[in-house]
């Protein structure tokens, strides 16, 4: 697998099983990971992540805990059992939930890569104001990536407009940038987005795409014209391509 292509993460937002492993199969090497959400994960269960596995996926869970750390922490324990290589927990639940995560993934065998979800890429400014969130989504963000990176999180979830600030300040930590949009690409419900070659020069290390791949009439060609956008924001001088 190329440098560029184990920089996608395919989010596979569909409603079932079958229709999850027909499109992991159909987009086999052409992307460095696979995530599992809600929607299919509640709908499926573990025993998706374990065939997924069998199948030679690299799995990010995506389930974003938010809950008492005690409880957050059995969450991490038994993800990791599942053997997934990233897991999302909500930064907004507080420094000790993030330190009990983190505590939980370094106990097991395999630890996965805890991410930090600070705003989700479907809020905007009015909507942080309408939360009681002072500064603005930016300044909110960065605050969250603070706690996260204070927890000992190996990285966040972040979009790509904020990674300049993050990738400045917490030059350790990985970069997760969903909210994907290459040109041509409706927005949909996302608030704040960004075109592959963007993110990754603004130095994202992960992008997350789903509906602009799902959607496609052919989801496997439409994973390689942004795997090649990723390749060329990660030669130097070269141009964005239309």
């Amino acid at each position: 697998m190329s440098g560029a292509s184990s920089r996608l993460i395919v989010a596979l937002d569909l409603p079932d099983r079958g229709a999850a492993l027909g499109m992991l199969d159909r987009l086999a090497g052409r992307a460095g990971c696979f995530k599992v959400g809600l929607e299919l994960f509640v709908r499926e269960g573990p025993s998706l992540v374990e065939e997924m596995r069998a199948r030679g996926a690299t799995v990010f869970l995506d389930l974003k805990l938010h809950d008492i750390p005690n409880t957050v922490a059995g969450a991490v324990r038994s993800a990791a059992a599942l053997g997934v290589e990233m897991l999302t927990v909500h930064a907004s639940g507080g420094k000790r939930m993030l330190e009990a995560a983190r505590r939980a993934a370094e106990s097991t065998g395999r630890p996965p890569l805890i991410l930090g979800v600070t705003a989700l890429t479907s809020l905007d400014d009015d909507d942080a104001e309408r939360l009681g969130i002072a500064g603005g989504i930016e300044r909110w963000v960065e605050r969250l990536a603070g706690l996260a990176d204070e927890a000992g999180l190996g990285g966040v979830v972040s979009s790509a407009g904020e990674v300049p600030r993050l990738r400045a300040r917490f030059p350790r930590m990985r970069l997760v940038v969903p909210g994907i949009r290459p040109a041509g690409a409706a927005a949909t419900d996302q608030a704040r987005t960004a075109r592959p070659a963007q993110a990754i020069r603004s130095g994202a290390d992960f992008l997350v795409v789903g509906r602009p791949i799902l959607e496609a009439s052919d989801p496997a060609a439409a994973a390689e014209r942004i795997v090649a956008e990723i390749d060329s924001a990660l030669r130097p001088g070269e141009p964005e391509k239309a």
